[in-house]
């Protein structure tokens, strides 16, 4: 039977979301009054004016005086206007500062194009949740049988030592690059809509003592506490940590733990692509939430937004990779592309690291010419742990979203934060198609952004997972070129 491509489910799901998002504005208008029954005492009167851009609510007393609560609206320049209207930035504000004016709008004030946006936006929150709910589990069990797949404890010499040290290294030049792009073409500031929750300020602390709250993170008191509490950084460190001790200790105890976490991985998988189905439907509730309550003109950073990330994805795969093929494992990038091109392809079309790792083995052996001996370690933990594209695509993310959040970029020190957060999480992404999505939370909550914000980026997510999940593949090929030379260098 035909069945679309997940990747046009969603864009039909966005498509579909945005439309119906117009939709809900266009009925999105509606002036109504609290009932007298529902009045507070000493008030007279309480009067809606709920509009897709602006809410308005007049609250007259008993004794004639009047408020007037404006939530959305232009903000009047210091001294143009002497007006006595409090001007919110969002109905969450406004919950937060008069919480019974604001139960009373949800009430009673609701035009039903922002009842029904608000439904879908809280229908479209579950499918965030059931990504929380597989995050710690995909961490640990993805981590500690990609490290367990490495075999024996002889093993974790020289060659695992080099081959993290290249992970890392790429994996931080990625981030970097990201870093640079998007404060070059600072997408998220050219929206001229912002989303709710816009009024947060942006907080800086001191770098020292924020890299050490970070440090301390990668100890966990308790680890079974830091998974229950979702402290991510905290469960990647010790299932590391867990998985390179079970590997040194070897023998029977090491076989149980490795076909453990084997099952439990594949069942994680599963459980994660069956929620990743559910992506169309997510995607079209969050973003019908979106577009009716802040029209379409947020999206027009979207394009902003693709082309940062694209640009810098390209620029890592065909100018930092090649550097370092060229000039530290003495191979030419163009021919070493053209051995590779079966993986890289089937890593673009499948959106998968671990799916295209035969044809990436394959490719590396019997096409580029590096030892078995070399691949069968290198590939195996790179699906697992290298994850270039992704650690760059997630870095670009957050900052995009930060600048709408905030209105402005991150300051130095949070964008530290974000680049050693993104590593860390790119390190417990597992190679399956979306799995940035759930490793970004991580950084979102490093950073103190809310995590309902992923699904402005959500529509667009499955073009440049094809995108990064490439870039992962040539950098894992790239790193079997690199490690193989090097061991050759020693031996010789």
């Amino acid at each position: 039977m035909f069945r679309l491509a997940l990747h046009w489910q969603i864009l039909i799901g966005m498509v579909l979301g945005v439309l119906i998002g117009i939709g809900l504005r266009a009925i999105g208008t509606r002036q109504s009054s609290l009932p007298q029954e529902s009045l507070p005492p000493g008030v007279a009167q309480v009067e809606f004016q709920d509009s897709p851009d602006e809410v308005t609510i007049v609250v007259t007393t008993e004794s004639g005086d009047v408020s007037t609560y404006v939530v959305g609206g232009a903000i009047p320049d210091a001294g143009a206007e002497n007006t006595p209207a409090v001007f919110l930035p969002t109905l969450k504000k406004l919950s937060g500062d008069a919480p019974e004016i604001a139960q009373a709008f949800h009430l009673h004030g609701r035009s039903w194009g922002r009842w029904l946006a608000d439904g879908s936006n809280r229908l479209g929150k579950l499918f965030l949740r059931m990504l929380h709910m597989v995050a710690v589990p995909l961490i640990v069990t993805s981590l500690i049988t990609g490290v367990m797949g490495v075999g024996h404890a002889s093993r974790l010499g020289k060659m695992f030592g080099r081959t993290i040290g290249y992970y890392l290294l790429t994996s931080l030049l990625a981030i970097c690059t990201g870093l640079l792009m998007v404060n070059v073409f600072q997408p998220g500031l050219k929206a001229n809509a912002q989303p709710a929750g816009s009024e947060a300020p942006v907080v800086s602390g001191n770098l020292g003592e924020t890299l050490f709250e970070q440090l301390e993170t990668l100890v966990p008191k308790n680890p079974i506490a830091a998974m229950a509490d979702g402290k991510f950084l905290s469960i990647i460190s010790f299932s590391l940590l867990f998985a390179i001790f079970a590997v040194i200790m070897g023998g029977r105890n090491a076989e149980i733990v490795r076909d453990l976490f084997t099952a439990l991985f594949n069942v994680m998988m599963r459980i994660t692509m069956a929620i990743i189905k559910l992506a169309p439907l997510g995607v079209m509730l969050l973003m019908i939430g979106v577009v009716a309550t802040q029209g379409i003109s947020v999206f027009q950073s979207l394009a902003w937004y693709m082309l940062t990330v694209v640009c810098a994805l390209v620029f890592h795969a065909c100018v930092v990779l090649p550097l370092i093929l060229k000039f530290v494992a003495k191979r030419s990038p163009v021919e070493f592309a053209k051995a590779m091109s079966p993986a890289l392809l089937t890593a673009f079309s499948s959106a998968s690291s671990n799916g295209t790792l035969p044809v990436t083995l394959t490719s590396v052996e019997n096409r580029a010419g590096v030892s078995n001996r070399v691949s069968s370690f290198v590939l195996p933990l790179g699906a697992t742990i290298n994850m270039d594209g992704t650690a760059l695509y997630e870095a670009v993310a957050v900052l995009f979203i930060a600048q709408l959040h905030h209105g402005e970029n991150l300051p130095i020190d949070q964008q530290i934060v974000v680049a050693l957060t993104a590593l860390l999480a790119s390190v417990g992404a597992a190679g399956i198609p979306h799995a940035g999505l759930v490793m970004m939370l991580i950084i979102l909550n490093a950073v103190g952004l809310p995590v309902e914000m992923q699904g402005i980026i959500i529509a667009v997510d499955r073009v440049l997972d094809m995108c990064r999940t490439s870039v992962n593949v040539w950098s894992d090929s790239c790193g079997c070129a690199v490690v193989e030379r090097l061991q050759t260098g020693e031996t010789n």
